[in-house]
């Protein structure tokens, strides 16, 4: 569900990279499915574009054990000149998670990267894990996912640090998050520059709010940005412009 698992959910509703609710969830005894499909107005992945800032549908499915031990895999469409990996994006995941004390979790796991339509070696694993805490009303989660130097990396890594902070609106069916991130590596916006700057840092935000609406149906709204060269400094087309990102999931 490209969210880096549970431990990214936050960050990944508000950025628009995959606004991951279950559409279906069946219990098996100690198996439980579920699985997500949405349509975001822009696919957003730590700040960068990989839609060109246009729609782009999602969804996966999870499974998920008792004893904290999961699997899944989630997908997305992209554009295919806008970063270079095809028209899709899918992505295979497995971890462990649980519960520390009544307020605190833990989630480590592997998300391995596939882009089938591209060209050349895209594909690269990246480990996480993520602490999750309750503070008050609110649910503050900190993280971090490393990518380790892979030819599909140009042989260097990539280190990405998160904070999510969300609650709900006491009374309301709204819900409230925010989401602060770091990237070190080959993955930040900055090497998309055409001058060849050798800054490989970068910060990504975003903030936003979601709510039920009928049924199953779900809608969110999020304002996402990052540190990035302008538009018209960009090498080869991704979209990094601070933007409004509308969102519709399903879940039942």
């Amino acid at each position: 569900m490209k969210n880096m698992l549970r431990g990214l959910l936050a960050a990944s509703i508000l950025a628009g990279a995959a606004v991951a609710t279950p559409a279906f969830a069946q219990d098996e005894g100690e198996i439980t499915v579920s699985a997500n499909v949405a349509m975001v107005t822009d696919y957003r992945f730590r700040g960068v574009s990989y839609s060109g800032g246009d729609f782009a549908i999602q969804g996966g499915v999870d499974i998920g054990h008792s004893s904290g031990f999961y699997i899944g895999t989630w997908a997305s469409s992209l554009e295919p000149t806008s970063t270079g990996y095809g028209n899709t994006e899918v992505d295979l995941y497995g971890g462990y998670s649980g519960a520390i004390s009544d307020t605190l979790s833990f989630d480590v796991g592997l998300l391995y990267y596939l882009y089938p339509s591209a060209s050349g070696d895209t594909d690269y694993f990246e480990p996480y894990a993520s602490l999750t805490a309750a503070v008050g009303p609110a649910e503050v989660t900190a993280g971090v996912a490393y990518a380790w130097e892979q030819d599909s990396t140009l042989n260097q890594d990539n280190l990405y640090l998160y904070a999510d902070v969300g609650f709900g609106i006491p009374n309301t069916p709204v819900s409230v998050s925010g989401h602060l991130g770091y990237t070190d590596g080959v993955w930040s916006p900055e090497t998309y520059s055409i001058f060849g700057t050798n800054d490989q840092t970068a910060f990504d935000w975003s903030i936003g709010a979601s709510m039920a609406v009928m049924g199953p149906l779900e809608v969110g709204v999020s304002y996402v940005g990052v540190e990035a060269p302008s538009n018209e400094n960009i090498a080869f087309g991704p979209v990094m412009n601070d933007t409004v990102i509308a969102t519709l999931s399903a879940s039942f």
